[in-house]
């Protein structure tokens, strides 16, 4: 039986309250602003979090979108390592950074669409819970934020080639 990811709020906010600057910089981040401390499914409503980053981002030009993806994921992995050291685990729930980095290389090269942000959505949690090959070998041999960061940027291609096929199975485009 799959078990539902939870949150260890209270160790999340003493680790917080405990921290340095740095520190509450990095888990501010990688909780995506607290949306990693909610209670169930925190990926699920990291990704949620992210839309208002990707509309911000809708509205930039494809090198923008990529200049801003690489100093993101940077953010991300640095921010994901910090935090699995603060909290002392290898890949905490709470940290949802990675599943927005994921979602943010899944859509922001698809075309500006309710369909294609929905079928993205909900391909981009699959992918993300099912962990296909090599994502969940990934997720288990690359330590540090690397490791916590990179799976989820192969399930966004995952999920970006998986759309890209259902819109064109769909309306052609």
């Amino acid at each position: 039986m799959m078990r539902i990811p939870q949150t260890d709020r209270p160790a999340l906010m003493k680790a917080f309250g405990n921290a340095d600057l740095r520190g509450k910089t990095a888990l501010l981040l990688a909780t995506w602003f607290g949306t990693g401390a909610m209670p169930v499914t925190p990926g699920t409503f990291g990704t949620v979090a992210s839309l208002p980053l990707i509309l911000i981002l809708n509205h930039a030009t494809p090198l923008q979108k990529v200049s801003f993806l690489i100093v993101f994921i940077a953010l991300a992995i640095w921010s994901s390592s910090l935090c699995a050291r603060i909290l002392g685990k290898k890949d905490p729930s709470e940290i949802v950074i990675d599943e927005v980095a994921g979602f943010l290389l899944t859509i922001l090269f698809l075309p500006t669409s309710w369909t294609a942000l929905l079928l993205a959505f909900v391909l981009f949690r699959i992918f993300d819970i099912l962990k296909p090959f090599p994502i969940g070998a990934l997720d288990r041999n690359i330590p540090g934020g690397t490791g916590i960061v990179v799976d989820d940027l192969l399930a966004g291609v995952y999920t970006y080639i998986g759309t890209r096929l259902l819109l064109i199975l769909l309306n052609g485009n």
